[in-house]
């Protein structure tokens, strides 16, 4: 259940570009729901419809603006040095992003309906809700490598069995079963301990940026803000191949994070997918406007440092602790004595 959130938090965002009433909002899913994506090609086109109906509807100027900005590649070292950029776009980040959308906007819809008391419909959402939060966990283990430590103990469980039966075999003096299950448990060992060594591996994952922390990319100059993280980069061998993920000095064996691009940047990138090496904190607090279609649906706003305050379900979703600012003593101090 979304906790916090009302139909108008989730239609009106005044401050990050995002306009529009229930039903618009509910057409962006019906869109992704209704169309039938046969092609790597049509994933895309049907991305930027739904970004273009919830973004440009509200900023008509960025709209006439739009083709000026792409062309130019401002912000990126020239034409050139855009196209690479864009390569680092991430079609199954942007889908995580709009499935996360989606159990916002099912969670509202369920309390909406009971306030309502239209509990019927509320049921039929809640169950909806069900299914779309079961598939999300399980994606999310099997990405992050939850399921490794499952794998490792049904593993283990088996071996147990694989002995007991061994036992048997040999007080029955059934030598071949014997050896052939010898076998079957010195490659389930194997297995199981590979299968522990790779989730441990993702509970210990240490990352250099946070939720919500603004940051700017090393090779193309553009503001983004987190907003997802992988232990590992969780991408197709394809897409790491198009990225040049081989040339990174630490691979693909690194953090990787889903960042929201500045529209001002290039408003076709706006989700994309960065290694931990490409991206720099600011030295200093960056104030500056930053615009977003999805800003006000995954944070709260920004703080005195100038980053961004993830929603409580966005932190929920990569198990990361609520960060909050530090404050200077010495200032404070300064201040009392003043």
């Amino acid at each position: 259940m979304v906790q916090g959130w009302t139909m108008s938090t989730l239609t009106t965002a005044g401050g990050s570009g995002v306009y529009g009433s229930t039903p618009l909002w509910s057409r962006h899913f019906k869109i992704m729901e209704k169309t039938q994506i046969t092609s790597g090609i049509e994933r895309p086109r049907l991305w930027h419809r739904c970004v273009d109906r919830l973004f440009f509807i509200g900023h008509p100027d960025k709209s006439r603006h739009r083709s000026l900005r792409v062309g130019a590649g401002w912000l990126f070292k020239g034409g050139d040095q855009g196209l690479e950029a864009r390569s680092e776009h991430s079609v199954s980040a942007n889908e995580d992003i709009l499935i996360f959308f989606f159990q916002l906007d099912l969670a509202t819809r369920v309390q909406y309906a009971l306030n309502m008391e239209q509990y019927e419909i509320a049921q039929q959402l809640r169950n909806k809700l069900t299914e779309v939060e079961a598939e999300v966990i399980r994606q999310q283990e099997t990405k992050r490598g939850s399921t490794s430590k499952t794998e490792a103990q049904d593993k283990a469980i088996s071996i147990l069995r694989l002995r007991a039966d061994l036992q048997n075999a040999i007080e029955n003096e059934s030598y071949a079963l014997a050896a052939k299950l010898r076998d079957e448990i010195s490659k389930l060992e194997a297995e199981s301990l590979s299968a522990s060594a790779k989730a441990l591996a993702y509970e210990n994952a240490q990352y250099a940026f946070r939720l919500g922390q603004k940051v700017r990319h090393k090779m193309f100059g553009y503001w983004a803000v987190i907003c997802g993280m992988d232990p590992v980069c969780c991408e197709s061998s394809s897409w790491m191949e198009t990225a040049h993920v081989e040339k990174l000095s630490r691979g693909s064996s690194q953090p990787f994070y889903q960042v929201l691009v500045d529209v001002h940047a290039d408003p076709n990138l706006l989700v994309a997918y960065v290694a931990e090496e490409n991206l720099l904190a600011p030295e200093k607090p960056d104030m500056g406007r930053f615009d977003h279609p999805y800003a006000s649906f995954l944070f709260y706003g920004m703080d005195a440092a100038g980053d961004f305050i993830p929603i409580k379900q966005l932190r929920e979703k990569f198990n990361r602790p609520r960060y909050e600012v530090p404050t200077d003593s010495e200032d404070e101090g300064t201040g009392e004595d003043a």
